[in-house]
């Protein structure tokens, strides 16, 4: 017993002890359910809580990856433990198709110094509460992230790496971004950010790295980047700002990688750039130099990559750049540069291109190509200016084998049979191909910069995936550009062909990961001509691994035919891998619109001609006769110069379709025309849209509303099918659908409303969310549409949503902060910017948005007049209700109880959010999709009390008085109403007054008797 009792007490102070180290560092409970929320809301499943996250020796519970092979690819959670207590420090979770959105949580964390959420699928944007971290490192590239930077990430004075690269990321930058006083890196790359580089940004003197390329900013580059001299990379390559490229660049004497390109603006001479002798990576490409070649760029023997292409550059190339006989890649491409070709380029040069310039006619420049040297066009600065290949010194002695009537190229691929048609090989390495046996020469521009593409030929791309079209052999190659590639045709017959250029995206993956997130845009060029920018292939094909071919029509009179596509700059540049973007073609092909068969041409043309004067004469008396001489309209002749790609219908399909205009069959009457349902002989329904003799809109809101939606096409945009121009008629054909407009299904006559419960609702809420979100952000154009409203969203068989009416759109114009224009829109629906000062950006859309949010919930209109002395105005009512706590009250009636309260405040809260009185405070429309969808962790709530203390009685002043001058326009308008008809399929009238006449499909006008009836 007396050992029992001495055994005891020693076994209780051993487990003690024991127990006491075990729990001497512990991840103190708020963090750990800090982690638990960080893992729900990026959605990360494999983080077991009942394993120590801070046991940095195990790999047991997903709290990090010990064997990771791949720099891209890491999994870990780091923390930094005292005797006592651990804290975490990092998180670091990089290409772990993570789909969630980024956590606000993380501010749970107070000891976290590194966030590198990179290459992944999450979406949401940049919560304001990580400004409270003491943050070094945030990295979120090649991700979903949208919305605005918020100006809380100016509080993090700890940071020193912020990688925003890669995302869809909008708005201006903040100004208090500047007071990152031990900030390194910015990389702000390919995103959708707009407004100048604020001023403030001069006191970031530690930067060491800034990149901007792929925006949309405005303004020039700024002079006090001069203050950045500890800089040491800066890339400013299709950013939106333009030129000249300030003299004060000269003083940053560490810049090791300079890149600028693609900026518009005046032409400038050569900047003095003779203080950078560390300089390895000089890019000054397309941005509108002059004069000469500067002697001291031959000193630098750093120098790697010296590209000054597609400048204005002229003289000859000084003789001190013999001294960069080993630098790797040297481009002079399509410049003015004359004089000889010196030696060294040809027999010493690592890889020098010469391409479309005016170098002298010699024995050096009559070789297209020589050793490293790629001379195609050196002594022309375009081989059709020259109008003969034989003028172009390295093709003057070229004969054509034959005369070919087509051309057709396996674009990075064998020699290849399809369908009967053989194409030819496109396997060549060197720059400069020589496929004269077919009748055909290529030359190719550029280098791939920071590669990370495992590829032998870095010029050619085989594809892996599987690809969704009936000839994928033709598509299982590709060709590649970093810069430019031509395709030159040299001995065609003469006529009239079809160019068809084959596309398949097959770079980026089509699934929900990082590597589908990938964008490519190029130029494309036939005979000289731009025929598309910006080209999109996952945007046209509709995804990536589908086909898409772009046909041309040329005209061949010398023989000769030129198709180039250019990279401008833009699109990302590191997905899946840095090194992922330019040019990519999967094929060419040419075909003659004129029969060639074995009969000569000189019988061919015999017999022609002497059936021709008859037929001439024939067809000239019938059509005579049909009164078709008529002289075209300017409408005609203005859109024949116009590429649409789209149907064109004859008057005559569009009569036939609509019983030739039939009254029973008008559904609609608006500031544009008349609107008449239709039947095309498929049995497609259509709604055709005329343009009346009366309409105070006419031709260029036709136009315009032609060239918008061809170039447009969603789930949530109404379907142009084509366009009817003849004579006197003006047509829009679109999808025809079922139940009208959004404004009459909610608030139309008793016998035209549909009871809209609240998944409806809130599905129409979203739809129209991402219809304009893709035109703000997705679409290849940027488009302000101008006239949001109820009237303008129809609903489809299912009650989806879809924008009509583009008639008022406009291009977000990229050189200006707001676009300064005639106003014209629909009052109530108007934000006030707008409205009084013309002032326009996409945030106009995104106030038209929020009010027609409002009519959702509430199931009536914005405004209407109770009587001649009092006019009804929701958003004041709603305003009224939020001071008073009561928001729920905006709720439609008719809906009872019978509707998910989160989602109906959450609704109205982002109504009165996109209604502020700021632009600035109103959210990208990406961002209302998140946090309507519910992905986004923004305090919607916060944002709204911060807008409102952001108010002041000068924003509402402007409101009052545009609501008076509404108010007076209104009441002249009512003497002069004009009474319209009403049937089953018909319109209704509606209060709002709509400036400019704007065009409704359907549209709405509610009397006030009508409100009456309702309250």
């Amino acid at each position: 017993m007396s050992l029992n009792r001495l055994i005891f007490p020693f076994f209780i102070l051993v487990s003690l002890i024991l127990s006491g180290f075990a729990s001497s560092q512990t991840l103190p409970k708020e963090e750990v359910d800090a982690l638990r929320a960080v893992a729900t809301a990026l959605k990360k499943s494999n983080w077991n809580f009942n394993v120590d996250p801070c046991d940095l020796t195990s790999s047991e519970g997903g709290w990090r990856n010990l064997n990771a092979t791949s720099k891209q690819f890491a999994d870990t959670v780091t923390c930094n433990c005292s005797s006592t207590v651990c804290h975490v420090t990092s998180i670091v979770l990089k290409a772990q198709s993570l789909q969630g959105s980024l956590p606000k949580e993380f501010a749970g964390l107070p000891f976290l110094q590194e966030i590198d959420l990179s290459r992944n699928y999450l979406n949401g944007s940049i919560p304001p509460e990580w400004g409270t971290l003491p943050l070094v490192n945030i990295s979120l590239l090649a991700n979903r992230i949208s919305g605005p930077i918020p100006k809380e990430i100016g509080n993090i004075t700890t940071l020193k790496t912020l990688v925003l690269e890669s995302n869809q990321i909008s708005g201006n930058l903040p100004p208090e971004l500047g007071n990152l006083q031990n900030i390194d890196k910015i990389l702000l790359g390919t995103n959708y950010l707009t407004g100048d580089i604020p001023s403030t940004f001069s006191k970031l003197t530690t930067l060491i790295d800034f990149r901007i390329s792929d925006n949309q900013f405005t303004g020039t580059i700024p002079d006090f980047i001069q203050n950045w001299t500890k800089l040491f990379k800066l890339a400013i390559q299709a950013s939106g700002l333009v030129g000249p490229i300030p003299s004060t660049i000269g003083t940053l004497v560490k810049l090791t990688d300079l890149r600028i390109s693609d900026l518009n603006g005046p032409s400038s001479p050569f900047p003095p750039l003779q203080n950078m002798t560390s300089i390895h990576t000089l890019i000054l490409r397309n941005s509108n130099l002059t004069g000469e070649l500067p002697d001291y760029l031959g000193s630098i023997t750093a120098l790697k990559l010296l590209d000054l292409s597609f400048n204005k550059l002229s003289g000859p190339i000084p003789a001190t750049y013999s001294n960069l006989w080993n630098v790797d890649n040297i481009y002079f491409t399509s410049n003015m540069l004359n004089g000889e070709v010196p030696r060294w380029a040809v027999d010493k040069g690592n890889n020098i291109d010469l391409t479309y310039n005016n170098f002298s006619k010699d024995r050096t420049t009559k070789e297209c190509s020589l050793r490293n040297a790629n001379m195609f066009s050196s002594t022309t600065t375009s081989p059709l200016a020259a109008n003969n290949y034989s003028n172009v010194a390295c093709l003057s002695y070229y004969i054509c084998p034959k005369t070919f009537y087509g051309l057709h190229i396996n674009c990075g691929g064998d020699e290849l049979t399809v369908n009967g048609t053989m194409y030819d090989s496109d396997t060549w390495e060197k720059p400069f191909h020589d496929g004269s046996r077919t009748g055909w020469v290529s030359s190719n521009t550029g280098n791939f910069l920071d590669d990370e593409r495992d590829l032998k030929v870095t010029t050619l791309w085989t594809n892996t995936s599987e690809l969704k079209t009936a000839e994928p052999s033709l598509y299982t190659q590709a060709r590649l550009s970093a810069i430019s590639l031509t395709y030159l045709a040299l001995c065609l017959g003469n006529g009239s062909y079809t160019v068809k250029l084959h596309f398949a995206e097959t770079m980026f993956g089509n699934n929900e990961t990082y590597s589908s997130l990938g964008r490519r845009f190029f130029d494309i060029y036939v005979q000289g001509k731009l025929v598309v920018k910006d080209f999109d292939i996952v945007s046209e094909a509709k995804g990536a691994g589908r086909v898409v071919v772009k046909s041309f029509q040329v005209m061949i009179t010398n023989g000769m035919l030129e198709i180039r596509l250019f990279w401008a700059g833009k699109g990302t540049q590191a997905i899946p891998v840095r090194g992922s973007y330019g040019v990519l073609i999967s094929a060419v092909s040419v075909d003659p619109n004129f029969n060639v068969g074995g009969t000569s041409i000189g019988i061919i043309v015999g017999a022609a001609v002497a059936s021709l004067v008859f037929l001439v004469l024939l067809i000239v008396g019938i059509l005579w006769c049909r009164g078709c001489f008529r002289p075209k309209s300017q409408m005609e002749k203005d859109f024949k110069n116009l590429d649409f790609q789209i149907s064109s219908f004859s008057l005559k399909q569009i009569k036939d379709a609509t019983d030739n205009f039939y009254p029973a069959n008008k559904i609609g009457e608006g500031g544009f025309g008349p609107v008449h349902k239709g039947k095309l002989p498929n049995g497609t329904l259509i709604a055709v849209k005329q343009l009346s003799s009366k309409s105070n809109q006419g031709n260029r809101e036709f136009l315009n509303e032609i060239g918008m939606i061809s170039a447009l096409e969603h789930p949530h945009l109404v379907k142009l099918y084509g366009c009817c121009v003849e004579g006197g008629q003006l047509l829009l054909i679109y999808e025809y659908l079922v139940n009208n407009s959004l404004a009459r299904a909610l608030f139309g006559p008793l016998e035209t409303q549909i009871r809209l419960d609240w998944p409806i609702r809130q599905k129409i809420c979203v739809g129209i969310a991402r219809g304009l979100a893709y035109l703000h952000e997705e679409s290849r154009l940027k488009i302000v549409h101008r006239d949001i409203k109820a009237t303008n969203v129809l609903l489809d068989k299912e009650l989806n949503p879809k924008i009509s009416d583009f008639g008022l759109a406009k291009l977000d114009e990229q050189e200006d902060t707001h676009m300064s224009t005639r106003v014209a829109g629909t009052y109530g629906y108007m934000a006030p910017e707008y409205a009084m000062r013309g002032h326009l950006t996409d945030k106009a859309d995104v106030y038209s948005f929020g009010v027609v949010a409002l009519e959702i919930v509430h199931g009536r209109g914005n405004t209407s007049a109770r009587s001649k002395a009092e006019t009804f105005y929701l958003l004041d009512w709603v305003h009224v209700l939020r001071e008073q706590n009561k928001l729920m009250e905006v709720v439609d009636p008719r809906l009872g109880t019978d509707y998910n309260r989160e989602e109906a405040m959450k609704m109205i809260q982002i109504g009165i959010l996109c209604t502020s009185l700021v632009p600035s405070d109103r959210p990208s429309m990406s961002t209302v999709v998140s946090m309507l969808e519910g992905h986004s962790t923004v305090d919607v709530e916060e944002l709204l009390e911060n807008s409102f203390s952001r108010g002041n009685e000068k924003d509402e002043e402007s409101v009052r008085a545009m609501k008076r001058h509404f108010a007076m326009i209104g009441g002249q308008e009512m003497t002069n109403v004009t009474k319209h008809t009403t049937n089953n399929d018909g319109p209704f009238t509606s209060s709002s007054s709509s400036s400019a006449n704007a065009g409704d499909l359907y549209p709405v006008k509610l009397d006030s008797a009508y409100w009456n009836s309702r309250v």
